[in-house]
């Protein structure tokens, strides 16, 4: 494929002024395209989550352009940002992102709620999301009651249920012993080639690598 889904130009982020500033993200271009498993690593502060969060308009960059999908990012406004992502995106986050008073599928269904989708086809397809990451007997758990490998994949089933254009996972394998997190790249890597999302994860574990389409490696702000 061609096109462009995802891409940034010239970027670049710092934080603090003066002998205090620190420049996270040095002036980075890249492009995705759909169907496309990219993982970036590094290690820790090496400007990973800064580049993720840029690309998923979570966080607008000090220079340079974003393009999701056809849309500049950094020209929306805060509230119009809010809508893209709740239409195109979904998001794992390595904190899980859970609300501790309803259960696993709860979770999944509120989101699909807020993009329009009824009661009943929700319940349908939070079961079945639940189902691909191994959670069909925890439908009606709460967070309290679940591992924190499984607090993970109802986070996984949640951003997978939405059938996003776009995937942005930071860390999602951290609470993860080796196997369940193989299993879970290998899922992101299925959910890119049969729907043809665009999947950007942060991953400081160097075992994922064989199953990207890419690997990008960041160290000291600058992508390679």
């Amino acid at each position: 494929m061609s096109e462009v889904s995802l891409s940034v130009e010239g970027v670049r982020k710092s934080y603090g002024e003066g002998h205090l500033r620190i420049d996270a993200l040095l002036p980075t271009t890249l492009s995705l395209r759909p169907g496309e498993l990219a993982m970036i690593t590094g290690p820790s502060g090496s400007g990973k989550s800064t580049l993720l969060a840029i690309l998923s308009g979570l966080l607008t960059p000090d220079e340079g352009v974003v393009m999701a999908l056809g849309q500049h990012l950094e020209s929306l406004s805060p509230n119009q940002r809010d809508r893209f992502r709740l239409a195109n995106a979904g998001f794992i986050f390595q904190g899980f992102h859970l609300l501790p008073a309803m259960t696993a599928s709860q979770q999944v269904e509120i989101v699909l709620r807020q993009q329009g989708v009824g009661p009943a086809e929700a319940r349908s397809r939070a079961a079945a999301a639940l189902d691909a990451v191994g959670l069909s007997r925890r439908l009606r758990n709460l967070p309290g009651e679940m591992s924190g490998g499984e607090k993970q994949r109802v986070a996984i089933a949640r951003a997978l249920a939405k059938r996003p254009t776009l995937i942005f996972a930071d860390e999602p394998t951290s609470a993860l012993d080796s196997e369940n997190g193989r299993q879970v790249a290998k899922l992101l890597r299925e959910e890119a080639h049969a729907s043809g999302a665009t999947v950007v994860c942060v991953t400081h574990d160097p075992r994922l690598a064989d199953l990207a389409d890419r690997v990008l490696r960041m160290e000291d702000g600058r992508l390679s």
